[in-house]
């Protein structure tokens, strides 16, 4: 489903680390909206829900509810660290295409109607 790199296992396990809890792992979902027409999401979750597709990868779990499933199978979550500053970024296969923004992708379905930019 989806995999992480070793940057950004480091920077979540770090992070969790911080969390003091066990059981929480990183929600990665996806929303219809942005400039492109969906925007990427996460954050950490104490548990999946029910239906969440769960992975787990050097102890890192990572939940994935079944919408967002249908756009990140094959996706990489990585961590970018550059002078400009740090953070966590996706590579979708499934995006044909982004924007400058780095945070909204189109999946080529007619996903609706695109929004400005937001900074992130």
């Amino acid at each position: 489903m989806i995999s992480v790199t070793d940057q950004a296992l480091s920077q979540l396990k770090s992070l969790l680390a911080q969390q003091e809890n066990p059981e929480m792992g990183l929600r990665v979902y996806v929303t219809p909206g942005g400039c492109s027409g969906f925007s990427y999401g996460m954050g950490f979750d104490d548990a999946p829900a029910g239906d969440d597709e769960v992975t787990e990868q050097d102890g890192i779990k990572v939940f994935v509810d079944p919408y967002s499933a249908t756009y990140l199978e094959g996706a990489e979550i990585d961590y970018i660290d550059s002078l400009m500053g740090g953070g966590f970024t996706v590579h979708n296969p499934q995006a044909v295409r982004t924007c400058s923004c780095g945070s909204s992708f189109d999946a080529g379905d007619g996903a609706g109607a695109a929004k400005a930019c937001s900074a992130v």
